[in-house]
């Protein structure tokens, strides 16, 4: 067998979790040991982001004319690469969350909604809440005001009852 009928699979498998993916994250995983490694790759599970290892050949081809090509540039060395087709943010927040207590791993870059952002910009994606904490937020902020009137109108009703 030819090694391109070898490598095909592997190249179609990538191509596969990149069509739906609404962002892509490359993070350089040297000096994690196996148990960081697990526990990373669990976490990300858990969470609906794809987190795998490839040879970078492999993902070059497979970003070729797609919208994450321009992630080629930062294959270099060793590159996981996690994927997430449901939450945009998913694999920088997790990957930075972790690369906390692991200061081993290092976010390269990442594409994002259709937009590149390189280490320091993904780090800062990551940081931003969730559309779930967000919206948590802004509802907070419009039931307070409503709370206040309601025990003030209730304080001046309780008041001239006595």
């Amino acid at each position: 067998m030819a090694k391109t009928e070898l490598k095909q699979p592997v190249v179609d498998e990538i191509s596969e979790l990149l069509k739906d993916a609404k962002a892509v994250v490359l993070a350089d995983y040297r000096g994690l040991t196996v148990e960081q490694d697990t526990q990373l790759r669990k976490t990300m599970r858990e969470n609906g982001v794809v987190y795998k290892v490839y040879k970078n050949t492999m993902v070059k081809r497979a970003i070729k004319g797609t919208a994450f090509e321009e992630l080629e540039k930062d294959l270099e060395g060793p590159t996981a690469v996690a994927i997430s087709a449901v939450d945009a943010a998913a694999p920088a927040k997790h990957l930075y969350e972790f690369a906390k207590k692991a200061d081993k791993l290092e976010l390269k870059s990442g594409i994002v909604e259709g937009t590149y952002y390189d280490d320091k910009t993904i780090s800062v994606i990551a940081t931003i809440p969730s559309r779930e904490e967000l919206l948590s937020k802004l509802l907070g902020s419009i039931k307070s005001p409503i709370s206040n009137f309601a025990r003030v109108i209730k304080q001046v009703a309780e008041k001239e009852e006595a």
